[in-house]
């Protein structure tokens, strides 16, 4: 059962590779309540405008959007609350130095279900690209296009 719901429950935002120069990559659990890991695993989430922010040495996830589970009660959550990350104090400190420096930000890459049947997000620091890095990032994603169908033709 688990394993079905680990290889069923892999949600990807494209949206962040394309606005963001990705320059290190965690894998990091998240605290939810019952009824949001129930949404969780019907797919009901929304990463779009999602990223992460520090309250003090806490690393909190910002504007990730969990679909109230159908079947709870009046008990469901707010569907963007914020939810705390869970990784090692270590890395933390880490990712927070590396923060202060100017432009930095932590996106949101990917939300899955491991082998265990948790919940994790995969986040990555990132810094914004400019409108003439995304066009760069375009044209060699059309050229790539281009050589694949050129070799399967």
């Amino acid at each position: 059962m688990k394993d079905k719901l680990a290889a069923k429950v892999d949600l990807k935002n494209r949206q962040a590779s394309f606005e963001y120069e990705i320059l290190d990559k965690l894998t990091a659990g998240i605290v939810l309540t019952g009824t949001e890991i129930k949404s969780v695993r019907q797919q009901k989430v929304n990463l779009q405008d999602s990223f992460c922010q520090f309250r003090g040495l806490e690393l909190f996830m910002v504007n990730l959007h969990i679909s109230p589970y159908e079947h709870g009660t009046y008990n469901n959550p707010i569907p963007k609350r914020d939810r705390k990350l869970l990784l090692k104090r270590q890395e933390l400190r880490k990712w927070k130095a590396k923060m202060e420096e100017k432009g930095l930000t932590i996106a949101v890459l990917r939300l899955f279900i491991d082998d265990k049947g948790l919940c994790k997000a995969e986040i990555a620091l990132a810094k914004g690209k400019k409108t003439h890095d995304k066009r760069e990032t375009i044209k060699e994603r059309d050229l790539a296009r281009e050589m694949r169908q050129d070799n399967g033709v």
